[in-house]
Formats: structure tokens, C-alpha cells, sequence
């Protein structure tokens, strides 16, 4: 049985189709927001605005049980929490990993809409934090 499938035994039909519409729209809209932080005047609103996305899926996720969407989310919030506090623009390095982490999460999207058996193993890169945060 797949992801997709499980989460429609453990909970209601609506709540899974809500989560999997707005997972895939907070997919969506990452990659803009990413890039654009390499713009002083962009990168508070944007840096608030991931912050803020990182925190719905941790939520959300943790809601469904989705332990690694929890953890990745978890590290991001924890990172952009952290973003928050300078001024920007943010360094070519940070934005090179919130790509990553990006294409990690459309990875774990595809995995739930697909009904993988399992999701996909977790981008090592990731684990590489970024030291400098702003230019």
C-alpha cells in the first residue's frame, strides 16, 4: 500500500485532498520566493513568507503522521528562523541549498501524489547547512 492510499485509510478523504492541493501550491511557489532573496529588496518578505510555508508543512505533516516532511520542514523552519534575522540579500550558498530543499519537497510531493510505496531518499546535499546566510 502506498502513501497516498494510507493516508486515505488513516484520515478523511477531504483533509488528504486539502494537504495534497496546498502541499503542491507551497511547492509551487518555493522556487520564486528562493530566487528572489538574492534581492535586498525582496529578501524580508520572501525570507518571512518561506518561514512561514516551512511551518505549514511541519504542521501539516505532522498532522499526518508524514515523519519526513516533519524533518525536513523542521530543518528549514529552524534555518529560515535563523534568515530571518539579518538583512539580506541572502548568499548565492543559502540560496543554492533552499533550491535543494525545494526539490526535495517536490520529490516528497510526487511521492504521496504517486502513491509511492515509500518516499524517496533524502538529498545528502541537504545535510550540508550553509555557514553564510546573507552576502
Amino acid at each position: 500500500m502506498g502513501i497516498y492510499k494510507q493516508l486515505e485509510i488513516d484520515f478523511d478523504l477531504d483533509i488528504v485532498e486539502d494537504f495534497v492541493n496546498h502541499f503542491a501550491v507551497m511547492c509551487e511557489n518555493l522556487e520564486p520566493l528562493i530566487i528572489d532573496l538574492g534581492k535586498a529588496e525582496k529578501y524580508e518578505e520572501n525570507i518571512g513568507e518561506l518561514f512561514r510555508i516551512f511551518h505549514n508543512l511541519k504542521s501539516a505533516g505532522g498532522f499526518l503522521k508524514l515523519d519526513p516532511i516533519v524533518k525536513l520542514s523542521t530543518l528549514s523552519e529552524d534555518i529560515a528562523e535563523e534568515a530571518r534575522v539579518v538583512k539580506g540579500p541572502a548568499s548565492e550558498e543559502f540560496i543554492d541549498w533552499l533550491l535543494l530543499i525545494s526539490d526535495q519537497f517536490e520529490a516528497y510531493r510526487q511521492d504521496v501524489e504517486q502513491d509511492a510505496d515509500y518516499f524517496g531518499m533524502l538529498n545528502p546535499l541537504i545535510i550540508k547547512v550553509p555557514l553564510q546566510l546573507e552576502r
